[in-house]
């Protein structure tokens, strides 16, 4: 079997708060986009706005679709990624942590490209 390397994007989400977080583009971008931002990379949420910004993330966790569960059928690389893949709650966690730390300390939030 041929394996090919793939580099995705990842994005650093940056806080005076908390340290950094580096997440891969797609899943970096989704809870952005949940967060109710316009998906803009690099951008920023000033600590003003974080509390609605918190809240509309969780709102879109909950209503998101769960993962697929993994078929019993054969053993293909689709099924293998369907059985590890992370539930977006989980790979929301640390930014949640984030955004957490910046409304106690009335910090901001901002994230870029990173490599």
């Amino acid at each position: 079997r041929s394996h090919t390397l793939v580099i995705s994007m990842l994005i650093r989400f940056h806080s005076p708060a908390f340290h950094d977080i580096t997440m891969f583009g797609a899943d970096g971008r989704r809870l952005i986009e949940l967060m109710g931002m316009s998906g803009r990379i690099p951008s920023a949420v000033n600590a003003e706005d974080l509390p609605a910004v918190k809240a509309r993330l969780l709102a879109g966790i909950e209503s998101a679709p769960p993962p697929p569960a993994p078929e019993d059928a054969d053993e293909t690389e689709e099924s293998d990624a369907a059985r590890f893949q992370v539930p977006l709650k989980t790979r929301a966690l640390p930014l949640l942590s984030m955004l957490d730390a910046a409304i106690a300390k009335d910090a901001y939030v901002m994230w870029e490209e990173t490599r």
